[in-house]
C-alpha cells in the first residue's frame, strides 16, 4: 500500500507539473504577434505541450558549450560582437557537394547533417552547391556596408543582415546554389524544398512573410535546426522557422 501510495504522488506531482506547462503554453501564445495567432492554432494543447517538451530535450544533444541550436537571432534579437561557434568545421573539397569558394567555416552539428543530406541528394542524381555558411560578424558588417552603397539603406535591410542578426554568425545557416530567386526552380533547388526538413534543414525566409522575418523571399537559405524542431515547425507554426523560433524564445523566458 505504501509503494502505491509513492507511486500516486508522484504521479500527481508529474500532473501538476504538466498542468503547469499547460498554463505556461496558453500565456506564451497570448504574447505572440496577431498574424502569429492567425496562423498558428493549436487544437490539442496536451499534444502541443508534450512535443514542446521533447523539442526542448533534443536541443541537450547538440554542443552545450555553444550558442543554443534554436537561438533567435533577426532584427531585434542579436549576438554578441564577439560570439564566434565553438566547433566550426572547415569544408574542403570532397565528393559528396561542391563548394563555390574555399574558406568556409560550419558548425559541427549542421556539418554532420549536411553530409548526409547531400549523400541523400547525390543518391538522387543531385549534387549540392554550397555558396554561403559562417559569417563573422566584422564580415557580415562589411556585406551589410557593401550592400547599403551599392542599394541604399532602404533595400539593403530587406536583403542583408546588420552585423550580429545574421543567422550566419551562428554557422548553422547555409546559402545554397547560386543565391539566386530562381533557385527553387532549379533540380537542385526542387530537391532541397522536398527533402531538406528530413535532415534537420528549414527555410529561413519564405515567400510573404517579410513582414515576419524582416527579410524578403530567400529561396536559397536555410538554417540546421534538427529533424525533430522542423517536424515541430511543420506540425504548428504553418512551416514557419520564425513563429517557432519565437514561440521557443518567449518559452524560455517565461517562469512558470
Amino acid at each position: 500500500m505504501k509503494k502505491f501510495f509513492a507511486v500516486f504522488g508522484l504521479y500527481l506531482a508529474a500532473f501538476a507539473v504538466f498542468a503547469g506547462d499547460l498554463e505556461k503554453a496558453d500565456r506564451v501564445y497570448s504574447a505572440m504577434s496577431e498574424r502569429f495567432k492567425n496562423e498558428v492554432v493549436i487544437a490539442d494543447r496536451a499534444e502541443f505541450v508534450s512535443d514542446l517538451l521533447e523539442v526542448l530535450a533534443e536541443e541537450k544533444k547538440f554542443n552545450p558549450n555553444d550558442q543554443s541550436i534554436y537561438f533567435l537571432i533577426d532584427k531585434t534579437h542579436k549576438a554578441s560582437k564577439n560570439y564566434e561557434p565553438a566547433d566550426l568545421v572547415l569544408l574542403e573539397k570532397n565528393d559528396l557537394f561542391f563548394l563555390n569558394k574555399n574558406g568556409m567555416y560550419i558548425r559541427r552539428e549542421a556539418y554532420e547533417a549536411l553530409k548526409q543530406m547531400a549523400k541523400a541528394a547525390q543518391n538522387d542524381g543531385i549534387t549540392l552547391l554550397v555558396s554561403s555558411v559562417y559569417r563573422s560578424y566584422a564580415y557580415q558588417d562589411n556585406l551589410f556596408n557593401y550592400w547599403v552603397k551599392v542599394d541604399g539603406l532602404e533595400e539593403a535591410e530587406r536583403e542583408s543582415a546588420r552585423p550580429g542578426t545574421s543567422q550566419h554568425q551562428l554557422g548553422t545557416a547555409i546559402d545554397f546554389g547560386s543565391i539566386s530567386d530562381d533557385f527553387d526552380r532549379t533540380e537542385m533547388g526542387q530537391w532541397v524544398y522536398r527533402n531538406a526538413a528530413r535532415f534537420g534543414w528549414s527555410l529561413s525566409f519564405p515567400k510573404g512573410y517579410e513582414d515576419v522575418t524582416g527579410y524578403r523571399w530567400e529561396c536559397w537559405h536555410f538554417r540546421y535546426l534538427g529533424k525533430k524542431a522542423c517536424d515541430f515547425q511543420k506540425k504548428y507554426f504553418n512551416n514557419i522557422q520564425q513563429f517557432m523560433l519565437e514561440y521557443l524564445n518567449e518559452w524560455l523566458q517565461t517562469e512558470a
